[in-house]
């Protein structure tokens, strides 16, 4: 299982992801699942994988062919619209393609090749845009009503992202608040796990900002975690006790 969250505010969109892979519990591994990429400072994007392993690494090994332009005919074909619209429509195609290859290849009864995608980046003169691919390569794209896509072990860190998610947030304000999503997260399931890795982009900017990783022990990243759980159990005793009715 994994945890992946991308998110768009008025400043840019934000992009997190835990590092565990998890093929029974004596196989437990770290792998990066943020890739980020931009073409001849015209477009940017970052995809957030959550799935069967060997698809999102050959749809990686895919994409970064293309971006880096090792076959140029294929490259400029690729970006021959620069809608980022029709970018994710291609990596969705290129996503349902891996998947399929990968399924005739492998041991269709013992294993599950389906992969999900958060993509999110900005084409230049558009404004930037937030995706959602599923694995038959059909998306959706956030809205104001929607301004963030969850993969992967969701269920525990929505409520807060629902409950405090402002579009006027700064970058560093909603790290805190995606990483206050990712705790309640860890705490609830130990199929995600640490490190956790983050990346921002910022509007019109058309390349990667400020991105990082958090390890375990790091100070910033218990003292959130601390920080919520005194604040929620001080809000809990503040909260009225239901009067009952005594014989």
């Amino acid at each position: 299982m994994t945890y992946c969250l991308g998110m768009k505010i008025n400043k840019g969109l934000l992009f997190m992801a835990d590092t565990r892979t998890n093929a029974g519990l004596d196989n437990v591994s770290t792998f990066k699942k943020i890739f980020s990429w931009n073409y001849r400072e015209k477009i940017f994007i970052s995809i957030l994988a959550s799935g069967n392993l060997a698809t999102t690494q050959s749809l990686v090994n895919s994409l970064n062919d293309i971006f880096e332009e090792k076959n140029k005919e294929k490259s400029k074909a690729f970006f021959h619209n620069l809608s980022l619209f029709d970018i994710t429509k291609k990596v969705g195609r290129e996503l349902k393609r891996t998947i399929g290859q990968n399924g005739e290849e492998g041991q269709k009864a013992d294993t599950s090749f389906n992969a999900n995608l958060i993509l999110g980046g900005q084409v230049k003169g558009e404004e930037p845009r937030l995706f959602l691919i599923y694995p038959q390569g059909n998306f959706i794209e956030s809205s104001s009503d929607n301004p963030f896509f969850q993969i992967g072990e969701t269920k525990y860190g929505k409520p807060i992202l629902v409950r405090a998610y402002d579009p006027f947030m700064s970058f560093e304000e909603t790290i805190k608040l995606m990483i206050l999503s990712f705790d309640s997260t860890l705490k609830a399931n130990l199929s995600v796990g640490l490190p956790l890795d983050f990346q921002i982009y910022e509007n019109d900017s058309l390349i990667a900002g400020p991105s990082g990783r958090f390890e375990t022990g790091d100070q910033y990243l218990a003292d959130v975690s601390s920080g919520w759980s005194r604040a929620l159990k001080n809000a809990f005793k503040e909260m009225p006790n239901l009067k009952l009715a005594r014989k």
